[in-house]
């Protein structure tokens, strides 16, 4: 890999491999992805793209929708199940999603006997808000800080009326 002083405008599949790291989603205790954010080794701030690789019998994070930054996903090899807007469709190589915001809820699985491997990527905004809907959740990212909401205790702002203010 090119020095930290040197910016690297190439990163080899040996360099990609190296870097590989595992995930699961904290709320989904079958979520396993195996991958690394190539956006990242090349000094991308604005986009993300990485490869994933989701094991035979996982998925990949949770079913989520988003309300500002949009994602994309390109089925490379293998076959998975993606659930959109609540309707289960299977992919397979050259397959192609897009989820411009807000977005309808996604999630991709695996259920298959051989590895799922696609492109992700999308926008990197500094701030994100997404929905759980399975879950009744709500998430909010400002930078690298994250908070989880019960979407049930939301409450408008318009929950101050005139009478409560006298």
């Amino acid at each position: 890999m090119a020095e930290a002083s040197q910016k690297s405008f190439l990163v080899r599949s040996s360099e990609i491999k190296e870097t590989e790291s595992t995930f699961s989603h904290p709320m989904n205790p079958n979520s396993l992805v195996a991958g690394t954010r190539l956006s990242s080794l090349v000094g991308l701030t604005r986009a993300s793209v990485g490869i994933i690789k989701i094991p035979p019998g996982k998925e990949s994070f949770i079913y989520h929708s988003h309300y500002r930054e949009e994602e994309w996903i390109y089925i490379i090899s293998g076959r998975g199940i993606a659930e959109i807007d609540g309707e289960e469709l299977e992919v397979a190589p050259g397959d192609f999603m897009g989820f411009p915001t807000p977005s309808v809820a996604h999630h991709l699985r695996n259920p298959y006997d051989e590895e799922l491997v696609y492109l992700m990527g999308g926008e990197n905004l500094d701030v994100e808000i997404v929905d759980f809907p399975h879950l009744g959740k709500r998430m909010l990212r400002r930078g690298q800080d994250v908070e989880i909401y019960n979407v049930s205790s939301a409450q408008s702002f318009a929950f101050l009326d005139d009478t409560e203010s006298k």
